[in-house]
């Protein structure tokens, strides 16, 4: 072996092994994807009124997706899946009839995911009535709450959800 290549030798495998290193590590966006894609099946509660809720998580498209549909007085579903690796968006299907985009902030611990209006379809006017922002807090693995806001012309309503897994 030349001198070079006995110099570079060990570069090129330290290189080698903090790419498969880094590769194995999961994003705060993969790790909130992963613990959502956890939550599978009927969750049960009240809507801050107190009627019945029932909230139906379910992995889809060969993992790629996650739908969680409301099921009450008005049905919705919310879509959500990644965008690369540091992506976690959410598709709120509205019964208003548009379709809020969000994307997700994580907290450091990972237990609040925050999602945020990035975009929407099928809105009348830019300050219609739309889902604004989702806050997803997951309180053990059986427990959850979810915060909507919903904002229109300017003005903010906010529900909280707050969900135990149906045993």
């Amino acid at each position: 072996m030349t001198k070079s290549l006995r110099t570079l030798f060990p570069l090129i495998f330290l290189a080698a092994a903090l790419s498969v290193t880094s590769a194995s590590a999961q994003t705060d966006a993969q790790k909130a994807f992963s613990a959502i894609k956890n939550m599978p099946g009927m969750w049960e509660g009240k809507t801050p009124e107190g009627q019945p809720l029932q909230v139906n998580f379910k992995v889809t498209s060969a993992g790629s997706a996650v739908m969680s549909e409301i099921l009450g007085e008005h049905n919705m579903i919310s879509m959500f899946h990644l965008d690369g690796p540091d992506k976690l968006l959410m598709t709120h299907y509205c019964t208003v009839g548009n379709q809020p985009r969000m994307q997700a902030i994580v907290s450091p611990d990972g237990k609040t995911v925050t999602f945020n209006l990035i975009g929407a379809t099928n809105l009348s006017t830019p300050d219609a009535g739309r889902m604004q922002r989702m806050v997803l807090t997951l309180l053990d693995d059986n427990h959850h709450t979810e915060e909507w806001t919903f904002t229109d012309h300017g003005k903010e309503m906010k529900e909280v959800f707050d969900l135990r897994r149906k045993m």
